[in-house]
């Protein structure tokens, strides 16, 4: 696998300069569904640069429950502790869609971050966008029906993929959303009796996109939108 730059948005933002220094030390990684990125706790020895994957990051309680507070694909990056000060998490970050990506270690891409003003100010607006997220995903679950969070959440996945097809059980989307299996089953047979979605066993195509949109509560646009002005497709300055 040769690895260009339009694999991942952040690859395509690095000053060219920048991306010459850091193209030797990326490694590409298999990320199989259900793949542990990082534990809570755990010191971050790598960042993950998610190409055709989909990772979850997860918060999870003390009674073995836990729910997704965001997702990463290939607009951004896994590992963020390492430049924000802190080198663990208290999240838990998993492959929910399989793909590959790469990986680089911490420590080259921190002192890149503390070379470069470019790449520090990039990696911080990545930063402030996952924030974002985390904040409507946490309103959205509050407030909003489930099969509006199934829509935002399908949403926010396509957003990651090059086809139109997750591979994913509906008892995973249930731990994703924290919520039960059968309500999970009830929301998808719902979008699937209105022609949105087609499910079946584990694969889940979106046959109707801006059904979903329209479906969806104003969550997802928020999130996009956000992204889109903190992360532009150009060169960092």
């Amino acid at each position: 696998m040769i690895l260009v730059k339009d694999q991942n948005q952040l690859f395509n933002s690095f000053p060219p300069e920048v991306w010459k220094r850091l193209l030797l030390h990326f490694t590409l990684v298999d990320m199989e569904l259900g793949m542990v990125l990082y534990e809570p706790g755990i010191k971050m020895t790598h960042v993950f640069f998610p190409a055709t994957a989909i990772v979850s990051l997860l918060y999870g309680l003390e009674n073995g429950t836990s729910a997704e507070i965001a997702v990463a694909g290939n607009e951004g990056l896994v590992g963020i502790s390492i430049f924000m000060g802190g080198e663990t998490s208290t999240s838990r970050a998993v492959v929910q869609s399989a793909g590959f990506g790469y990986k680089i270690k911490s420590s080259i891409l921190l002192d890149e971050f503390n070379r470069s003003a470019p790449v520090m100010h990039l990696l911080l607006r990545y930063t402030q966008a996952l924030i974002s997220q985390m904040t409507q995903t946490a309103v959205c679950n509050r407030h909003h029906s489930l099969d509006q969070q199934l829509c935002r959440w399908l949403l926010l996945s396509a957003d990651r993929l090059t086809g139109n097809e997750l591979i994913m059980t509906q008892e995973l989307i249930a731990n994703m959303l924290g919520v039960r299996r059968e309500g999970v089953t009830e929301a998808a047979t719902k979008l699937q009796k209105a022609g949105l979605i087609k499910y079946a066993r584990g694969h889940i195509t979106i046959l109707n996109r801006t059904g979903l949109e329209q479906r969806s509560c104003e969550c997802y646009k928020v999130v996009k939108k956000e992204y889109d002005r903190l992360l532009p497709n150009c060169i960092a300055t």
